[in-house]
């Protein structure tokens, strides 16, 4: 049956179990406490399903009612006005853009690395995974001065943010030392309930040393 003909009482999402994208979305919604009917996906062989509600055919997807939403910032963008409690991203404007900037920097200076490491290598991986160490370290002296990522509420950047530190081992990188911060912080995110809820089975099963 069609997503959208059926109309399903419940949120629909089509998730990959090991796709940091989708892993953003679960743990947006594990902190809302919404009820969400997860459809695990394989881009390579789509379904119809997902085929009738995403011309692009991508993850995540997230269909509510009629409304089909296919662009993750978007999604959890539009979870957190669809449910304002509690809430993930600032009041006020300028806060607001600064959380906007901060999660497209995370894609821009990590998230895009980290694909390249797992599509890649030899000389090119190493050099990938060298270069993510860095930038993460870049940040290390300011990491530990608030309880969240640069802020001292939850927010939707460090759900942006969690499931790449979550596979940080599987990816061959292990912080130095003077990393201690972002560990912390890091371990910080994998204690909640929530983030603890948003695991796949395949997430859980990835390397954690």
């Amino acid at each position: 049956m069609s997503l959208v003909g059926g109309k399903r009482a419940v949120m629909t999402l089509f998730s990959g179990p090991l796709d940091m994208l989708s892993h953003r979305v679960r743990i947006v919604l594990a902190e809302k406490g919404v009820s969400v009917d997860v459809i695990n996906t394989d881009i390579n062989h789509p379904s119809a399903d997902l085929i009738d509600v995403n011309p692009y055919q991508s993850i995540p997807t997230l269909v509510d009612r009629d409304l089909s939403l296919y662009s993750t910032s978007v999604i959890m963008e539009y979870l957190d006005e669809r449910f304002p409690h509690p809430p993930l991203l600032p009041v006020y404007p300028v806060a607001r853009g600064r959380s906007r900037l901060l999660m497209y920097r995370i894609d821009k200076d990590w998230c895009s690395v980290a694909d390249k490491i797992q599509s890649t290598t030899g000389k090119v991986q190493e050099k990938a995974r060298e270069e993510l160490t860095d930038s993460l370290m870049s940040v290390a002296s300011v990491i530990g001065q608030m309880p969240w990522f640069l802020s001292e509420e939850f927010s939707l950047v460090d759900c942006a943010i969690a499931p790449l530190l979550w596979r940080l081992p599987s990816l061959g990188i292990k912080l130095p030392k003077q990393g201690k911060d972002i560990e912390t912080y890091a371990n910080r995110l994998f204690e909640r309930d929530a983030f603890q809820v948003s695991l796949s089975t395949a997430e859980k099963e990835l390397p954690r040393n």
